[in-house]
């Protein structure tokens, strides 16, 4: 199995992508950071013994917080913690998910900001390399103090309750903790002071969700760039409005980035040459023309996002905090409205790739705007619909994303007798993302489909080399449509190969190169 070994503080996206998309890695803190870790543990330990009052280190949680416990009480405080705050409900957490989860929250407690003892440090890791990821339902989480009932589900396992995955033995199969960690030879762990409440404050649950889309987001949108070159090509749009004279005009970084890359992807066409003179059209439809100024801006908010959270998935985000003076402080890290705002942004750029890669869907099939083309892509019309109803299945989806894109940001509600009375309901705006980023792979396909089929019927003419690549590997898998078929088969397994990336595979990742897409 691979291994990355990490300072906490320094994970790059790349390395968090890695360990969102390679189940078979494992991944451990650099044991430098050993003794700051122990050391903050110690801090702790004293702290519970004393008498002054510690906010969930001798004290109880949230609104009772002015209650004292005593040092005899502490492991069943934390233990306490733990299963009451099990509260999620809703479909399990997708096991890559989760393991991305679990990385995030070993960064920060490795930070040693967070008074957890180098056992748990060690439990964590070795839940990750062995395969024992915890079941995690998805709702529950308001984005504040912590994503609490998700993290406690967490943490459940490492004290033998709840449920688990175990790789190996299919993910789709859960079993008790206890049975997952016995089987990894895994032994549970008594929780000592404060070790409950670090892992259950903190933004991890979200923050996952927040990335897992991202990475998702991202490579949809380099997909979408190659399906709208080839409905560009197909609908024998014109290439002028990628010139690069009017980007620089603009200088808007993710516009400029889009425009080179549609113009590599179309260069050496046949069909674009063969009206570039004579052509009775002034200028194509915004969803070919504006392709650069749409994607583009979508890039560069995927960008900003990407940044926001490889903060937030390096940061200390539990409470309190112990600093370096051995100072112990209350604070609202836990507060998720960074990755809250970050969520809604994804949401945003997935609901408009998916707008515009619609309108092209719709406008290949339309015989009033497919240049030629027969209605609906389909030999003989009438006696066979074609992509009809293909292109009202990519209607619906684009609709529903763009219901989706609401704001959750701006929504709160005050939760533990008003102590916590404003939240960011960060959890529900990251997680609502995945049916989105699904949406829009089946836009995609639908408009790979479309337009592959569209070039087709272009014969004699060629499409360019690259595109053609992007045609070949559609129908390496999926035979051009002739007389109706079934096409709901067609459509998954278009979607499928989207997901895992192919055009872009096939297109290959030079034509990408200098641009901030991937």
């Amino acid at each position: 199995m691979a291994g990355m070994i990490f300072d906490p503080g320094n994970m790059s996206l790349a390395d968090l992508e890695t360990i969102y998309r390679d189940r078979n890695l494992t991944m451990s803190l650099s044991r430098r950071t050993r003794d700051k870790i122990e050391a903050v543990a110690r801090t702790i330990a004293d702290a519970a013994a004393a008498d002054t009052p510690i906010y969930g280190v001798n004290t109880g949680f949230g609104k009772l917080a002015s209650v004292k416990i005593s040092p005899a009480d502490t492991a069943t405080l934390q233990r306490n913690l733990i299963l009451s705050h099990c509260c999620g409900v809703g479909a399990p957490t997708p096991p890559p998910i989760v393991a991305l989860m679990m990385a995030l929250k070993l960064v920060s407690l490795g930070r040693g900001a967070s008074g957890v003892r180098w056992e748990l440090i060690e439990l964590l890791e070795a839940m990750l390399a062995r395969g024992v990821i915890p079941v995690v339902p998805l709702q529950g989480s308001v984005g504040a103090s912590g994503d609490l009932a998700p993290l406690a589900h967490l943490a459940a396992v490492m004290i033998g309750e709840g449920g688990a995955f175990l790789r190996g033995d299919g993910e789709d199969k859960t079993m008790p903790a206890i049975v997952a960690l016995q089987k990894a030879g895994l032994k549970t762990l008594a929780f000592g002071p404060k070790e409950g409440l670090a892992l259950i404050n903190g933004t991890q649950f979200s923050t996952a969700q927040a990335l897992a889309a991202l990475f998702d987001a991202r490579r949809l949108a380099r997909n979408a760039l190659i399906t709208g070159a080839l409905s560009t090509d197909a609908a024998m749009g014109s290439a002028a409005p990628f010139r690069h004279e009017i980007h620089d005009l603009r200088g808007q970084p993710g516009q400029i980035a889009a425009a080179r890359i549609l113009r590599a992807l179309m260069a050496g066409s046949e069909i674009r040459e063969s009206h570039r003179e004579g052509d009775e059209r002034v200028q194509d439809p915004y969803c070919l023309r504006c392709q650069p100024q749409v994607m583009g801006a979508c890039l560069d908010l995927l960008d900003n996002v990407a940044a926001v959270l490889e903060r937030e998935a390096n940061a200390v985000t539990d409470n309190p905090l112990v600093f370096d003076d051995g100072t112990i402080v209350s604070c609202g890290n836990f507060h998720a409205e960074p990755v809250a705002f970050a969520a809604d942004q994804i949401a945003i750029a997935v609901a408009e790739i998916g707008a515009i890669a619609q309108r092209r869907i719709a406008m290949l099939v339309d015989p009033a705007m497919n240049f030629g083309l027969p209605p609906f892509l389909t030999p003989e019309p009438g006696l066979n619909s074609g992509f009809m109803i293909a292109e009202v299945t990519s209607a619906a989806l684009m609709s529903e994303n763009k219901h989706l894109a609401a704001p959750c940001s701006v929504d709160s509600t005050p939760t533990s007798a008003n102590q916590e009375d404003h939240v960011s309901m960060a959890a529900h705006g990251a997680v609502r993302l995945h049916r989105m980023t699904a949406n829009l792979a089946v836009i995609v396909a639908i408009e790979w489909l479309c337009a592959a089929q569209a070039v087709e019927l272009r014969a004699p003419l060629k499409t360019s080399a690259a595109l053609t690549r992007a045609v070949e590997a559609l129908r390496a898998e999926i035979p051009a449509l002739g007389a109706d078929r079934h096409m709901a088969a067609d459509l998954d397994g278009a979607a499928a190969l989207v997901k895992a990336d192919a055009p872009f595979s096939a297109v290959g990742p030079d034509l990408f190169d200098g641009g901030d897409v991937s």
